[in-house]
């Protein structure tokens, strides 16, 4: 892998994680279209560590509501071994804790499936569908009435279910933050906290990928080979375009035009479905 190839598909994930676009199918499909697929044996690794960059924008934009729920949450562990208090109590940051870890129940589920669905949804073909499908989930979440539910009164049962969400959204070319935001606004989430919450709960998911993928690294022969500076350069582009993706879409949550992604979906799927099936037919 390039050091150009590196940074470009550093600004791919920083523009496509955060904005409703899907980052793991346009990465599918740049690795694809420029013939990167067999270039590198740890490209699935690389792309795991592209998130770990997106993940420090998370980390910078929302530090003040990180540092709340770390605080909150070993207040929570002290009231719990003490006389404890109920739920409708709980401080807000408190509260967003819980509903984080409810969220993320059902990736556990994935964990075990996790091979063979990067077998099988890594295809040109299948993520242009997926992406295709988050058009239409963009298109519809924008037409959805304004919701009031925040950290105050989100309940369980709303977090279990974007959690579901997040779980289809690790299909390539499904966007997390774009089927997230949208079933915490079908659910009735504000669109403010929709968003919030959709990028504080890939924390734990990001961090528990990133993990599993350094772990097999390490333990693999080929671990020796990995570029670290062309790594690093595209983690660092990564975290920096990341950044201004989040501001974005903050920005554009507020005004309801997610919808203006879904064409943008569209026209990506349905070109690069046309591309997958014609160019194989004229190399043959």
């Amino acid at each position: 892998m390039s050091l150009i190839e590196s940074i470009l598909m550093g600004i791919i994930q920083g523009i496509a994680e955060f904005l409703p676009i899907s980052s793991s199918g346009h990465l599918v499909l740049f690795q694809t279209f420029f013939g990167m697929e067999n270039v590198e044996e740890n490209h699935m690794l690389f792309t795991v560590l592209l998130h770990f960059g997106t993940l420090i924008s998370v980390c910078v934009y929302y530090w003040k509501d990180i540092l709340d729920m770390i605080r909150e949450f070993f207040l929570g562990i002290a009231a719990i071994a003490g006389k404890g208090r109920g739920e409708k109590k709980m401080p807000p940051a408190r509260r967003m804790v819980l509903l984080i870890v409810v969220a993320t129940v059902p990736l556990v589920f994935i964990v075990p499936i996790k091979g063979w669905m990067e077998q099988i949804f890594s295809s040109s073909i299948m993520v242009s569908i997926a992406l295709m499908i988050t058009g239409f989930l963009l298109f519809f979440s924008d037409r959805m009435a304004k919701g009031r539910k925040n950290a105050k009164t989100a309940t369980v049962a709303d977090a279990l279910i974007v959690g579901c969400a997040q779980a289809i959204g690790t299909i390539p070319g499904i966007s997390r933050s774009g089927i997230t935001i949208s079933t915490g606004l079908f659910q009735g989430f504000e669109r403010k906290f929709a968003v919030r919450f959709s990028f504080l709960m890939s924390l734990p998911a990001v961090v528990g990928a990133n993990i599993l993928e350094l772990a097999e690294a390490i333990g693999s022969e080929t671990a020796a080979a990995i570029p670290v500076p062309t790594y690093i350069v595209g983690i660092v582009v990564s975290a920096l375009v990341g950044y201004f993706a989040i501001r974005l879409v903050n920005i554009l949550s507020d005004q309801g035009k997610f919808g203006m992604f879904s064409y943008y979906c569209w026209v990506v799927g349905l070109g690069s479905l046309i591309a997958g099936i014609i160019v194989p037919l004229l190399t043959k």
